[in-house]
């Protein structure tokens, strides 16, 4: 699960407001089965479990008969639209959960926190830009041409376009950004379009008017849906993988995928082993790998976990025992969840690429400024449901003309693997990110005594602001006035 918004304060009260985003509270007290765990959504055993069957059968199927394409269309049909209905999701998706992260933002930068908001914010998304372009290059210039292509040789796309000039391509980009025909860009799914009028919602619409209600019940009925589509996630993945097998060489698709998974952690362990620790290094002026170790309980929680939010208190404690004032750890690691992704940028360009190459496509140089201006604004407008990821990948990969293939099955079967991975990457990132907001705004343990901002955490959720009270200080404990709220 990649970085979710905070659907969980640290005193676990929910809001009374009728605009918030109900928080589902599980009973700590009573102990799940082992099969009602598989039944959530998300679970990596029943997906592995599908993609092993679909694998087996198709194999089996493909080396006894050529199986007539018939067949093969006909067994398709579920999977397919499985990922249809996945493909419906997106543009409703997108625009409520943009709209509602912007007002979030907006809620958090307000008031006395404004120097604080203002760096956390600017180094989540300077550290998040950073990794979709070495992401970018790294699969553009290396991973993509190794990759083969799977599909029918065949098959000529007569829809296909011919490739755009630089100064068309630049032009076109530009003009991308405000739609002449806001209904017109819905309907022909340009995305780009559709989400930078999303962002001029988010911050023109007032946090508390009715269409924001509305809003937010709208994003309530969209991640339900996902959530579903999500739990039927093994059926559609058994339905894509087999009919799939029935006609593509075994060794070209376990080729191409050892270079997804190959690639994505390549760049991952860039990210965190160089990037983050020169970063640390420049800002903070510590050992940047002491600190990290030293912090592994958060780490190996995120990559054990794979879920960032359930890993929180247990960074909070990480941060803070490595001289983080709570002013600053209270504010950015929460905040992190809501923003950071540096794992999940690195991971959106390989496999939008890895899609793309295994259908004889290649991107140009304008497609992969597209992928990285979306993957950006992906970060930002992340859901709080898990493999949130795979819808986006949908979004970019329709943005840059790249159709979705029996391939996204085989993405969709490893999902979980590569996700461990890229949440330690967020989960350490959050943390390298603690002591360089410190030194950044001079934050130190001293202001932890004073007046501050009570951040709620609810309001998050909904776009409100955020509400200013003083705050106690008992044996060296920030106490908040109100118990569902964190101090700045």
């Amino acid at each position: 699960m990649e970085k979710h918004a905070v659907t969980e304060d640290l005193n676990q009260q929910e809001s009374s407001s009728p605009g918030a985003t109900e928080p589902i509270m599980e009973d700590s007290s009573v102990k799940k089965t082992f099969w009602q765990k598989q039944r959530e959504p998300g679970r990596p055993l029943p997906i592995i479990a599908a993609a092993l069957l679909a694998i087996a059968i198709g194999l089996a199927v493909s080396t006894q008969t050529e199986v007539p394409d018939a067949a093969v269309e006909i067994t398709g049909i579920i999977g397919n639209l499985w990922l249809r209905a996945l493909r419906a999701t997106v543009l409703p998706l997108i625009v409520t959960a943009m709209i509602l992260a912007i007002q979030n933002i907006k809620a958090i930068s307000g008031g006395k926190g404004g120097k604080l908001a203002r760096w956390t914010i600017g180094w989540y998304l300077g550290t998040t830009v950073i990794a979709i372009v070495h992401s970018c290059l790294l699969t553009g210039l290396v991973w993509g041409p190794m990759m083969r292509n799977t599909a029918d040789p065949d098959y000529v796309d007569e829809e296909a376009e011919e490739p755009l000039t630089v100064s068309q391509a630049v032009v076109q980009i530009f003009y991308s950004f405000i739609p002449n025909n806001i209904v017109g860009a819905f309907a022909n799914e340009q995305l780009l379009s559709v989400l930078i009028t999303a962002v001029v919602l988010g911050f023109m619409l007032p946090a508390k008017s009715s269409i924001m209600k509305a809003v937010v019940e709208i994003d309530k009925i969209v991640t339900t849906v996902i959530t579903w589509l999500i739990q039927m996630a093994p059926i559609g993945v058994f339905f894509l993988i087999m009919p799939n097998l029935f006609r593509l060489d075994i060794t070209t698709i376990g080729y191409n995928l050892g270079i997804l998974i190959g690639g994505t952690l390549t760049s991952i362990f860039l990210h965190l082993l160089i990037v983050l620790p020169v970063l640390f290094f420049l800002f903070a002026r510590k050992n940047p790998f002491t600190y990290w170790i030293k912090c592994s309980p958060a780490w190996l929680t995120a990559w054990g976990s794979a879920s960032s939010a359930a890993t929180l208190p247990v960074t909070l404690k990480c941060v803070r025992a490595r001289g983080v004032p709570e002013t600053v750890g209270k504010f950015s690691i929460p905040l992190g969840c809501l923003i950071n992704m540096d794992g999940t940028a690195i991971y959106f360009p390989m496999v939008v690429v890895f899609l793309a190459e295994t259908q004889g496509i290649t991107l140009t140089p304008a497609q992969y400024v597209i992928v990285c201006l979306l993957s950006t604004l992906s970060s930002i407008a992340a859901t709080p449901i898990p493999s949130s990821s795979l819808v986006l990948t949908v979004m970019i990969a329709n943005a840059v003309n790249v159709p979705m293939s029996d391939m996204y099955g085989i993405v969709v079967a490893i999902d979980w693997f590569l996700d461990r991975f890229r949440t330690a990457l967020n989960v350490s990132g959050d943390m390298f990110a603690a002591p360089c907001v410190q030194k950044l705004t001079g934050i130190t343990h001293e202001d932890d005594m004073r007046p501050g901002i009570i951040i709620d955490a609810d309001a998050w959720h909904r776009g409100e602001q955020a509400a200013e009270a003083p705050v106690a200080s008992h044996n060296g404990v920030t106490e908040a006035h109100h118990d569902n709220s964190h101090r700045v």
